[in-house]
């Protein structure tokens, strides 16, 4: 076998592939955010959402059986209770409202590094409510347009909705010069059975994400940082019917990025990887997405296919987890994207 350089991963451009990133809080949550929000703000995560936002006051008020220190059970028993109850209510709010006030640090983040590894040819669809993922996005688009689609399957605190031209885009803003109102979309909070198809927003970004885990050219899956809770069965069952099942995605390769341990990790996604297809790993810089930024699909074909696309196998090309500064991160993905360039230059019609 031929011993192929980084040099050759970066100049290796297929046309092919597809790569879906599903996020969960763990995407989120300090260390992985790496810098500190620049406020001071944490991150909540579902069993300390309740005391980093303050509704201690609305949950001494409600009845004992319904409460729990798990937010998530904790939203589920009072929905279930009376799902337009005044606690409901004003528990949305101050959500929303702490979620709102966040910010990317100015250094490259991890939301930073995701949304430059992956290509027009990808999706990342989140679960989170907070507005990293869409910052990370827009910031970058400074450096290059060619990044991943997006999906935020619970709704984001910085996304609107216009429901006339039936577009989403930063919330507040307008659609077009004489009107189309991006109006803050709802929070889909946990909730043991959901109904995706009740809200417009949220119904067309479950479309977008069934539509990339069913469509043939989707090779590779990751899930980061989420752990697939009791109160999202609907999600997963919703993931798995488009996905097909492992049986019938048995070339796909299915990552798992999760503090969890490992055999913890593959019982918990077992419908979703066909034997041994799978790789697990608890830093996102041992991940495909670091090993190969904007390359996860031609390493799979070189790896798993090597005699349909080339004849040895590259290098991987690891982005180093030490860049301070935005400049220093577009700069490191500068050469991937003029291979990518030269590459549509090539093969045009």
């Amino acid at each position: 076998m031929s011993g192929l350089t980084k040099e050759d991963r970066i100049q290796t451009v297929f046309g092919g592939g597809g790569h879906v990133v599903i996020l969960g809080a763990g995407a989120s949550i300090a260390p992985t955010i790496r810098n500190e929000e620049p406020s001071g703000k944490i991150l909540p995560a579902m069993n300390n959402l309740k005391d980093l936002i303050g509704l201690n006051d609305i949950i001494d008020t409600i009845d004992p059986g319904l409460k729990s220190d798990n937010f998530e059970i904790l939203y589920s028993n009072l929905y279930q209770d009376n799902a337009k109850s005044k606690e409901i209510i004003e528990i949305e709010r101050r959500v929303k409202n702490y979620f709102s006030e966040m910010q990317l640090p100015d250094e490259p983040t991890i939301y930073d590094h995701l949304v430059l590894s992956l290509r027009p040819r990808d999706l990342i669809a989140t679960f989170n409510w907070d507005p990293f993922l869409f910052q990370a996005y827009s910031r970058n688009r400074k450096f290059t347009k060619d990044l991943p689609h997006m999906a935020f399957l619970h709704g984001c605190v910085a996304l609107g909705y216009s429901k006339e031209d039936k577009s989403a885009g930063p919330v507040g803003m307008q659609a077009r010069r004489d009107g189309g109102l991006f109006e803050a979309t709802k929070l889909l909070y946990p909730v043991k059975v959901k109904n995706y198809t009740d809200d417009e927003f949220i119904s067309k970004e479950w479309e977008r994400l069934k539509f990339w885990l069913n469509h043939d050219s989707t090779k590779l899956l990751t899930v980061f940082g989420y752990g697939a809770p009791d109160t999202d069965v609907e999600a997963v069952n919703l993931m798995d019917e488009a996905y097909g099942g492992k049986d019938a995605r048995n070339m796909e390769q299915f990552e798992v990025i999760d503090v969890q341990d490992q055999e913890t990790v593959a019982e918990r996604w077992s419908r979703f990887i066909h034997t041994h297809h799978y790789d697990y790993s608890t830093d996102y810089f041992d991940s495909s997405l670091a090993l190969n930024p904007r390359r996860t699909s031609e390493s799979y074909f070189q790896h798993i296919m090597p005699n349909t696309s080339s004849e040895a196998f590259s290098e991987s090309n690891p982005i180093p987890p030490d860049l301070k500064t935005m400049t220093e991160l577009w700069d490191w993905h500068r050469p991937l994207i003029e291979a990518e360039e030269k590459w549509k230059l090539e093969n045009k019609d």
